[in-house]
Formats: structure tokens, C-alpha cells, sequence
């Protein structure tokens, strides 16, 4: 016998082949590691690309040099289905961001721009929770230190159509807000006083702006208030100036200040007028093609008026970011009676200006002039102005179609109710997010990314009571019978 066939041999062959095929194995199993290590890839299959980071938010997410903490208060069992679908988007979102920014991080250069996510259920984690300032559930906060944080509430990670979301749009508003408190600077708004403007320090219902004051500051904002009769110029660095309705005129060369930041400086400009003052601004508004009525507001029809004789504005722009998330979540506007403020008819014709009508009085409204006579209210058609009235309008300096780039030009917003930023209308919806999108439309705010939303697919399988039937049978017979007659089947052929 060959000592190749003996017993031994045998065995240390058979031992040899299984340490040769372990080591194959290891081999195998180091090099596909060494592989994905250094020379992997990714590969995003969701339909739409759905959670594949565009270029643009890869190129500034690389740009990152200082860290941020997004904690999200979204949780996988709300009782919220919406709520459950947004936190699946969210999180496959945020993990693409968190690996683009891994390696982010130099510690020779002291550089570090990495993102952290936590994921936090405020009713469990009561202590953190209010340690870190949330106080409900649903929104995502980026912390960037020093100070600086903005909360971004469900509602903006989606387009809606009739209160439905139809696109997520989580993309362009979670890296919006990471640009905003990662910068050094902060957007600035300047609250003008001297002539009689309601105050951020008054916490009273009718003229305080506390409210919108905490509401500002959480979306990091620096807050300050500038008075042009004292300081006679309007002060580098200001983003927004906010004039909340003012009682008294103002003086030639003030005008002159504020036209000058809007034109030369590109400035921005939010104005609230109530109705019966006259605030000496004729000629602003004229550059800005805008009129501002000396009337007043009334409306005949019930449907319009609220029991404590608010107007109630039903039919908003539904294109302009000011007042389209209005339409979006069919969000009433109740406002106190205004002055009618639209368009100037006799402004010369100027590409290079777009004046939209934001917000309109219903087609039985009418603009009353005599209404400092004591009288009651009726439509007088030699005199008053026939509705739909315009309420509020934005004009905005923009580049002619000819021009190659894009120049940013000044924006002017005029509201014809004084009190729609005071503390009791902030309390109504409707009021609190044309606020605050008429003053993130001002400073450019979520309107310099341009991402395309990605669709929501919507599937549904709708099945007659009959059809429901027979599928009941066919999973309860159909398959179970298949299979006995397959076993059938081998049973018969093993007998042959």
C-alpha cells in the first residue's frame, strides 16, 4: 500500500484542506474588508432618489468647520401615523449627513464640523428636554454653539396641497438651517421706535411684541431696536427693519434714510399702518410702487366678519412664499379692520420691480374714506373704493430676464392692520405664520437653497366586499391546496 493511501496520510491531507481553506476564507473575508474600507461605495435605490444629498449640500456639508447638534423630537410610536412617516424621512436623511461630515474633523488645524443626531421623546426625557429649552414634541432643533439654535417644526419638511403633503422637502430645509447656525453672524432686525411703534418689552395683549420678541430669538435672530431721530443713519449689518404700527409721522429726513437703505443698501423692510394715521411715507411708498389708502375696511357680508368684528381673509396668494402655507393648511386670517394697500395704478412701467398683492378683502368689502364721520357704514359709490380690496403687498427689486446672475434688490412689505404681530394675534395661527414667513421672506431665509422636493408616493388598494371574499378563500384553500397537491404529486411518483 501506497503511503499516500494510509490511514495517516488521509488524515493530515484531510487536515492540511480544511487549515488551507480556513485560511482562504480569512483571506477572503480580510481583503473584502480592506475593500470596502478604502474603496467603497453607496448606493441610494429609494425611488426619486430620495434621500441622496444633492451637490450643493454636499459641497457646504464638506465646508462645515463647526459642529452641530441636531436633536430630533420625532418618535418611531406616535399615535400620529404622519408623525411616524416623518421620522423613517428624517432619519434616513440625517444619516446621509452625519457620514458626509465624518470626516470633518482636524484636530491640528482645530477644525471640527462634524454633525451629532440624537433622537429625544420629550415626555420620557422630561429633564433634557427642558434643559435644552423644547417644550413639544415634533420638531428638530439645531444647536451650534455658541448660542446659537433655530427649531424647525414638522410642518416645513413638506409641500402641502388642501392640508396633504404632496413632496418632502426635508433636504433644503434641514441644510437652510444648519447654514444659519453654523455662521458666525446672525441676521439682524431692528425694531424702529420714536413714533409711537409697539414695543418688544410690552407684554400686554393690543401692543406688546413680547411674543414675537421669544418667538425671534429662538429662531436666532439678534434683536435690537434703533430710533433714526437719535442716531440719524441706519446702523451697518441691519437685515430687517421693522416698523410695527406707528401713531406718528415721520420726519423728511427719516424718509429719506429708510429709502436709501432700501435702494442703495438692497435693505428690507416690514411695515404695519392701522388705519387713521397718516405716517409721512408717501414718497417711500411711491419708489416702491405701493398705495396706502386713507380708508378703511368694511364688509357687508357675515361669512367676512367675526363676532368681535375682525375681517376675516379667506382667499391669500397661493404662490407667494409669504402667504402660501395659508392655502397649504387652509389656515383663515382674521386681522383687525384695515386700510386698503395695493399696487400704485399711476407708478411708471419698471421690469426690474414686482409688486404682488398678498392678501385681499372679499368682493363685498369695500374701502370706507368718511369714516371718521359718525355715521353707519355704507358702501358709498361716488367716494369709496369697491372691493376686493388689497390688505397687504410685497414689493421686491429683482433682476431684468436679460441680466445673466441674479442681484439681490431691496423688499418692502406693507400690512394694512397695525396689530397683526402683537401678542394676541401671534396666539392664532393664521397670524403667527404669516409673521414669520413674511419675516424669513424678508431676509432671505429658506429661500437661497433651491432643492427640488422629492414626491410623496401615495398607494392604495381598494377591493370590493366580493373581491375581499375571494381573496379570503383563495389564501385559505388556494395555497394550502397547491401545496397538498404538489405533496400528492411526489407521493405518487416515489410510489412508481
Amino acid at each position: 500500500m501506497l503511503p499516500i493511501e494510509s490511514y495517516r496520510a488521509a488524515r493530515w491531507l484531510r487536515t492540511t484542506n480544511l487549515v488551507l481553506q480556513a485560511v482562504l476564507f480569512l483571506t477572503l473575508f480580510g481583503g473584502l474588508n480592506f475593500l470596502a474600507l478604502h474603496y467603497h461605495w453607496r448606493f441610494d435605490l429609494s425611488q426619486h432618489r430620495r434621500y441622496s444629498l444633492s451637490p450643493e449640500t454636499v459641497s457646504y456639508l464638506q465646508e462645515l468647520k463647526r459642529p452641530v447638534r441636531i436633536v430630533v423630537t420625532l418618535t418611531p410610536d406616535s399615535d400620529n401615523a404622519f408623525a411616524v412617516q416623518a421620522y423613517q424621512d428624517v432619519q434616513n436623511l440625517l444619516r446621509e449627513y452625519v457620514y458626509i461630515t465624518a470626516t470633518n474633523h482636524d484636530s491640528e488645524v482645530d477644525r471640527d464640523g462634524r454633525i451629532q443626531v440624537d433622537y429625544l421623546d420629550v415626555y420620557k426625557n422630561r429633564r433634557e428636554a427642558d434643559a435644552l429649552g423644547v417644550d413639544q414634541p415634533d420638531v428638530i432643533l439645531f444647536l451650534c454653539a455658541p448660542g446659537s439654535r433655530r427649531t424647525v417644526p414638522l410642518s416645513e419638511l413638506y409641500e402641502y396641497e388642501h392640508a396633504r403633503p404632496v413632496s418632502f422637502k426635508g433636504e433644503q430645509t434641514i441644510t437652510a438651517a444648519l447654514l444659519d447656525v453654523s455662521k458666525p453672524e446672525r441676521s439682524k432686525i431692528c425694531f424702529l421706535t420714536g413714533h409711537g411703534e409697539m414695543s418688544t418689552a410690552d407684554v400686554s395683549p393690543v401692543r406688546g411684541l413680547s411674543v414675537l420678541r421669544e418667538q425671534l430669538r429662538l429662531r436666532n435672530f439678534d434683536l435690537e431696536t434703533l430710533d433714526l431721530s437719535i442716531a440719524r443713519r441706519v446702523p451697518e449689518g441691519v437685515d430687517l427693519i421693522l416698523i410695527s404700527s406707528p401713531t406718528g409721522r415721520f420726519q423728511p429726513f427719516e424718509e429719506e434714510l429708510l429709502r436709501q437703505y432700501l435702494t442703495t443698501r438692497a435693505g428690507r423692510i416690514i411695515l404695519t399702518l392701522d388705519y387713521g394715521h397718516e405716517c409721512g411715507l408717501g414718497n417711500l411708498f411711491s419708489d416702491w410702487g405701493v398705495r396706502v389708502d386713507d380708508d378703511v375696511i368694511r364688509d357687508a357680508n357675515p361669512e367676512f366678519v367675526a363676532d368681535n368684528g375682525d375681517l376675516m381673509i379667506r382667499s391669500p396668494d397661493a404662490s407667494h412664499p409669504i402667504t402660501k402655507s395659508l392655502v397649504d393648511y387652509n389656515l383663515p386670517l382674521r386681522i383687525s379692520l384695515p386700510r386698503s394697500v395695493r399696487p400704485d395704478p399711476d407708478r411708471p412701467p419698471d421690469r426690474a420691480l414686482r409688486v404682488s398683492v398678498l392678501a385681499s378683502s372679499s368682493a363685498s368689502s369695500w374701502g370706507e374714506f368718511s369714516f371718521r364721520v359718525q355715521r353707519p357704514p355704507v358702501f358709498d359709490a361716488g367716494s369709496d373704493l369697491r372691493g376686493p380690496l388689497g390688505v397687504m403687498v410685497a414689493s421686491e427689486r429683482v433682476s431684468p430676464g436679460s441680466l445673466p446672475l441674479s442681484v439681490p434688490g431691496g423688499r418692502l412689505v406693507v400690512i394694512g392692520t397695525g396689530d397683526i404681530f402683537s401678542n394676541r394675534r401671534l396666539a392664532d395661527t393664521g397670524c403667527q405664520a404669516l409673521s414669520l414667513n413674511a419675516i424669513n421672506w424678508a431676509v432671505d431665509r429658506d429661500t437661497q437653497l433651491h432643492f427640488p422636493p422629492r414626491p410623496i408616493e401615495h398607494f392604495r388598494l381598494s377591493l370590493s366586499q366580493e373581491q375581499l371574499a375571494k381573496l379570503r378563500l383563495g389564501l385559505l384553500f388556494a395555497l394550502p391546496g397547491a401545496v397538498g397537491l404538489l405533496g400528492l404529486l411526489v407521493f405518487w411518483t416515489r410510489r412508481r
